[in-house]
């Protein structure tokens, strides 16, 4: 997929997959009020890739500069399908990683700039339950789109994180 707008500037997010108490989890955060685009937005880490890198060594950059994940950790698994977004004029490179660590060895992550607020290990078995996700179609004909939205217990995934969460989660 190549961006669906010439200004838009590349970027990519890291979705770490780990094992947790209770089943694989996901790592997202929650942007800081004091951000630019989407506040108080559940997210991946990631941010733009710098020139030179490529979408890995930036995702892997990013995570740790916005939650101190040591970036020698993570296994790559592969790419999700490549996203535009309009409101940040991004082109997304969704990066999959695990993280092959014992629940009590995984490294304490914590906000380790403005940039989020929160770190959220989010159970797959949360973001699969009856009523948690939800699609809805934004715009008028012929410009709608379709939406997608995880309802957790405490927060709301939408937009570019959730489209991304359900390609995920659809992987067969």
């Amino acid at each position: 997929m190549l961006p669906t707008f010439p200004d838009a500037r590349l970027s990519a997010v890291l979705l770490l997959l780990a094992e947790g108490p209770h089943g694989a989890e996901v790592l997202l955060t929650r942007r800081s009020m004091q951000m630019k685009n989407h506040k108080g937005e559940i997210s991946f880490p990631g941010g733009r890739v710098d020139p030179g890198e490529t979408a890995i060594e930036t995702a892997l950059r990013e995570a740790h500069e916005e939650v101190g994940l040591d970036p020698a950790l993570p296994t790559i698994v592969g790419e999700l399908e490549h996203l535009s977004t309009i409101v940040s004029k991004s082109y997304i490179v969704p990066v999959v990683a695990r993280l092959d660590v014992a629940v009590d060895e995984r490294p304490h992550l914590v906000p380790q700039t403005m940039e989020a607020d929160r770190v959220i290990w989010t159970p797959i078995s949360e973001l699969t339950r009856s009523a948690t996700y939800r699609l809805e179609r934004w715009g008028n004909l012929p410009l709608d789109r379709p939406l997608h939205f995880f309802e957790l217990d405490d927060e709301t995934v939408w937009g570019a994180t959730a489209r991304m969460l359900f390609d995920l989660l659809t992987l067969t």
